[in-house]
């Protein structure tokens, strides 16, 4: 009997689904914009339950890379997750929800901690920002309590009285005396290349343009490519751990190309997986761009530049 009771309520929790819809289609805010949507529960029969809650929670989660754990001892106290956001709501006390579709309407002002600042959501490798809403509707011990969270996400608001980006023209120009890192500058292919980044700080909602010439190669060229590459950095007084992952590759010339010719660079920057250039006390994100001519030979020759990205 007992057990034919478990797999009845267990069955009936089944049938009974949570869902958060946010009333922007899509899911940007600011700070000091309201949250508003509703919570909807759809159940086939009434559901009794010990009280429903929203949560809104903002973090950001460090991780150190293979490499650099058991560097640095005092890393592991410097890299619990920190709290930006973190309010809840009682949207429903303990009752039952009868049968069907309910909707529970709801409102959250979006305003950091005491002390803290809102940072623009990233998708990085060893740095995360994320911004969550968690619905939570709690459920007798016989049965599971119903839970559903919902990723939203925030940008910088548009500073008042913006001057706009000043642009920063990067001129280059790679030759084998150029190179660094190189032990044997004799084995190196002649070839000689110029160019230039239209600026290397960029807003981040406009493409990253310029431009390339081939003006030399004693090797034919197998492919051009241009590389987007995040730099994260955690750490504390004591030490930090910095890498380098690549976000995107893109190729912008195949083959041997015609010498003289200008190669236009163009690159769009991701959503999510870039955020403005960022720099705090435990932690920085910040982005580079490579150029790599990939030769006959398998050669590979790189020029890199610092880049700043912004929001406005």
């Amino acid at each position: 009997y007992v057990s034919f009771s478990v797999d009845i309520v267990a069955y009936v929790c089944k049938m009974a689904t949570v869902e958060i819809r946010l009333k922007k289609a899509n899911k940007v805010y600011r700070e000091g914009d309201v949250l508003r949507g509703v919570v909807v529960i759809n159940n086939k029969n009434d559901l009794q339950h010990q009280g429903v809650t929203l949560f809104m929670e903002g973090s950001v989660s460090l991780q150190l890379s293979a490499k650099s754990v058991g560097l640095f001892e005092a890393f592991y106290n410097s890299l619990k997750p920190i709290q930006l956001l973190d309010y809840n709501l009682e949207l429903v006390k303990q009752g039952k929800i009868p049968g069907g579709g309910t909707e529970i309407p709801f409102e959250f002002p979006l305003k950091p901690k005491q002390g803290k600042s809102l940072y623009e959501t990233y998708h990085g490798v060893f740095v995360n920002i994320q911004y969550i809403l968690r619905c939570e509707v709690r459920r007798s011990l016989l049965a599971k309590d119903l839970m559903k969270q919902q990723e939203f996400i925030v940008e910088y608001k548009d500073p008042s009285k913006s001057q706009g980006l000043e642009k920063s023209p990067v001129e280059f120009r790679v030759s084998p005396d150029s190179l660094e890192n190189v032990k044997e500058r004799e084995a190196v292919p002649k070839f000689h290349v110029t160019g230039h980044l239209d600026s290397a700080s960029c807003m981040i909602t406009e493409p990253l343009t310029g431009e390339l010439t081939v003006k030399h190669s004693a090797i034919a060229i197998k492919s051009i490519e241009l590389q987007l590459v995040r730099v994260e950095t955690c750490g504390c007084a004591e030490g930090y751990a910095k890498d380098a992952t690549e976000i995107q590759n893109i190729q912008i010339a195949e083959g041997d190309v015609c010498r003289d010719l200008a190669i236009p660079i163009h690159m769009i920057f991701p959503r999510l997986f870039t955020c403005p250039t960022l720099a705090t006390n435990n932690f920085k994100v910040e982005f580079e761009i490579n150029v790599v001519i990939v030769l006959q030979d398998d050669h590979l020759i790189t020029e890199n530049f610092p880049i700043k990205l912004t929001r406005f």
